[in-house]
């Protein structure tokens, strides 16, 4: 219940600070222009609001519909579908008296603050936090493949993967960087296996087989050793003296030097019992355990201590410091990467023989790339990529989204005939339709991944 409480607070809090932002930047173009703002809304209020108060000539509040927000500019059809201003003249304060230009940069006024605070937040994080990463080279025996399906399509335990798509990658996160997940968008894999250089290409439905996958184990992981944290204490193994710290060095008298080799031999043995060799304090010492039906010897793992796991050449990390302006280029190069990680993204989920569309989720899918516990660095990297993914989402050319009213304008400033209200007025209706059908599949997907379908 704790944990379930940390990850929807970060997530109400995330949420609720970048649709405030895109919201103001709406509002933010709207003044620029003179244009009045009559409602100013962190979520939506049907029938009635939680908060409001009205300053000046805007009327500020907090909606009961946790489905995003809005602002109301005045002369101006929105998702609200007021049309009784229609019946009168232009007025010069109103949206639809002012230029197209304008009108663009009010309905972009928002995606633009969107990419600033992504750019903003990258910049923060380089300069506060810095970088840690894991070279790939550091790695002497390669990458452990969790995944059945990776391992389907052609990548092996072991592996050393030096490129996607024939781009080099030199660091662990260069392979997983959550949430856009590089490796999973490659089209080719280059590995080194053996000393042989191998061209692994990719199924296209890759993703599609990983969402239908019933076994969810990961995707890829370092090759750590097995080192114990505590017997469970339903353990088969509970009279053992196994102790904090101790590491499995072998197993049924063959030498295991990682996690992945000692689970393999457990996974093939359910049921038995054997001798393994732990190392404690430099000691060797032996114990004789028992394999549950399920594979497992029933004990907890103990969190990988990165220092300690550089002392025993497991890994190496490089620790990379940044001044302010260092941070400001690497804040835009972060935001680009983003950005155009999830374009492709998107460019998959409307591919359909990729099956990515499967894959997309709504709130419980967005809440749970937050972590367990409340981590300030996580909290904003997450933001980050949601500033970006409310940017690309907005743009598209639906309308009722951002995207959909720029389309009409960018269409007037190059034809020099704006659409009609009535016109304008169904292309609203329509979007909204479309725009509810896909909160439906989204958070319907949350639902059956949720109940097992």
């Amino acid at each position: 219940m704790k944990e379930a409480m940390i990850v929807a607070a970060q997530f109400l809090l995330s949420i609720s600070l970048l649709v405030i932002l895109h919201e103001a930047g709406h509002f933010f173009m709207a003044k620029l222009f003179k244009t009045k703002v009559e409602k100013f809304y962190l979520f939506f209020n049907p029938k009635f609001s939680l908060f409001k108060k009205k300053i000046g000539e805007t009327e500020y509040g907090i909606g009961w519909l946790p489905l995003g927000g809005y602002v109301k500019i005045a002369g101006m059809i929105d998702e609200s579908m007021d049309k009784d201003f229609l019946n009168s003249e232009p007025k010069p304060w109103e949206f639809r008296s002012k230029p197209a230009w304008q009108r663009l940069l009010i309905m972009l006024g928002g995606i633009i603050v969107n990419i600033l605070l992504a750019i903003f937040i990258y910049i923060m994080i380089a300069y506060v936090w810095g970088d840690k990463r894991i070279p790939l080279n550091s790695l002497p025996e390669g990458i452990w493949v969790q995944s059945d399906v990776l391992k389907e399509a052609g990548l092996h335990t072991g592996d050393r993967i030096i490129a996607l798509d024939g781009r080099p990658v030199h660091y662990l996160g260069d392979l997983v960087d959550s949430p856009n997940i590089p490796l999973l968008m490659a089209k080719r894999v280059t590995v080194v296996r053996h000393g042989d250089t191998l061209q692994i290409n990719m199924p296209e439905d890759l993703l599609k087989r990983l969402i239908d996958s019933k076994k969810k184990n990961g995707l890829i992981g370092l090759r750590l050793p097995f080192t114990v944290d505590k017997i469970a204490k339903k353990s088969p193994n509970a009279g053992i003296d196994l102790r904090k710290g101790d590491r499995i060095v072998a197993i049924a008298g063959q030498p295991v030097k990682y996690m992945d080799q000692v689970i393999d031999y457990l996974e093939a043995h359910p049921g038995t019992e054997t001798d393994i060799l732990v190392v404690r304090d430099g000691d060797t010492l032996k114990r004789h355990v028992h394999i549950n039906n399920e594979g497992k010897l029933g004990v907890m793992l103990a969190a990988p201590d990165m220092k300690t796991l550089e002392r025993q050449g497991f890994l190496r990390v490089e620790y990379h410091r940044y001044g302010l302006f260092q941070s400001i280029g690497k804040g835009f190069q972060r935001m680009w990467k983003t950005l155009t990680g999830y374009i492709e993204q998107i460019k998959m989920i409307f591919t359909p023989s990729t099956g990515a569309y499967k894959g997309v989720g709504g709130f419980m899918t967005i809440a749970k790339i937050f972590p367990k516990t409340w981590d300030w660095l996580a909290f904003w990297e997450i933001t980050a990529f949601l500033s970006i993914m409310l940017a690309v989402l907005n743009v598209l050319p639906i309308p009722a989204l951002d995207g959909g009213h720029a389309m009409f304008t960018v269409y007037e400033m190059i034809t020099g005939h704006k659409p009609s209200d009535k016109f304008l007025e169904k292309a609203q209706l329509v979007g909204f339709i479309i725009l509810l059908a896909l909160i439906l599949y989204a958070n319907g997907n949350d639902l059956m991944r949720l109940f097992g379908k």
